[in-house]
């Protein structure tokens, strides 16, 4: 980069004719400009430049030089230019790995308003919670729920999504409705899979605690919790956002109001902080959104 930055300035001298001009030009000091071009003749190990009080004039191998960095240095400028086009207008296909249940009930609408953002943007999702290798497969980027393990990926957080309590109005009148952690004990629990699946930990302000449950249904999908608690089976632990739509129809509401289980937070992971432009885009439009919801 440093080669190319020289060949920059040489070709600038040499547009200008003089390195006063050049530097005037460029904003830099007549000084630095021309210890540079120096070191860049050191480097080539020919003189490129004749120099005199009062002009510059071009050496035989200073004049293909010139005709030869001339286009590169062209080239160079071009491509940045395009790059920055593409930055302000993403556009290529964009492929990513997203969890089932969080993409189909929590993401589909933020989904279709980048898609209307940015029409040249083209998507290729897979729904999947299997460990996703971005080297090897052809994806820019995986979004997950949870802390992530610990890899070499880049992991961006996105938000940290509340979770609070929710049931049936049926539920509640045939099972009566529980006023304290201690009382989920006597309640049948929808419970996601994991390391802690007997365990959820609650929290008020001043006080925290963990509390065993138990029911008959342990799942590994949000989107089935959510449902079989509408179908009056239990008591789950949702992220607000995704019972939107059954606090607004009453299938659920908001049990021990006090009380929120630990937040669940969501990262993008990536292989490398150089991402390219759609890829960027979409992961600061979710962390935007995310974070206001």
């Amino acid at each position: 980069m440093e080669l190319l930055n020289d060949m920059a300035l040489f070709v600038e001298v040499v547009k200008a004719r003089s390195f006063r001009r050049a530097a005037e030009a460029m904003g830099m000091p007549n000084s630095t400009l021309s210890r540079r071009i120096s070191g860049l003749e050191k480097a080539i190990g020919l003189r490129l430049l004749h120099r005199t009080t009062r002009k510059i004039e071009l050496t035989e191998a200073g004049q293909l030089y010139f005709d030869r960095c001339k286009r590169i240095v062209e080239e160079a400028r071009l491509a940045h230019e395009q790059l920055g086009e593409m930055l302000a207008r993403p556009s290529g296909l964009l492929r990513a790995s997203l969890p089932v249940d969080f993409a189909t009930i929590y993401l589909a609408p933020l989904i279709a308003e980048f898609a209307s953002r940015y029409p040249g943007i083209s998507f290729d999702f897979d729904l999947t919670p299997r460990q996703v290798d971005l080297i090897s497969e052809p994806v820019d980027l995986v979004i997950r729920m949870g802390e992530p393990p610990s890899s070499n990926l880049i992991a961006r957080k996105l938000a940290s999504l509340p979770r609070y309590l929710y049931a049936s109005p049926a539920y509640l009148e045939r099972f009566g409705e529980p006023a304290h952690p201690r009382d989920l004990a006597g309640h049948e629990c929808l419970r996601l899979r994991s390391p802690k699946t007997d365990n959820w930990t609650l929290s008020r302000p001043g006080e925290t605690l963990e509390v065993e449950v138990g029911g008959r249904f342990q799942l590994n999908s949000v989107g089935l919790i959510r449902r079989l608690a509408t179908l009056d089976l239990g008591i789950a632990v949702l992220a607000q956002g995704i019972v939107t739509e059954e606090l607004a129809n009453g299938s659920l509401r908001r049990v021990m109001q006090q009380w929120q289980a630990s937040p669940i937070p969501v990262y993008a992971l990536t292989e490398t902080r150089l991402l390219p432009a759609k890829t960027q885009r979409f992961i600061e439009f979710l962390r935007e959104r995310l974070e206001e919801g």
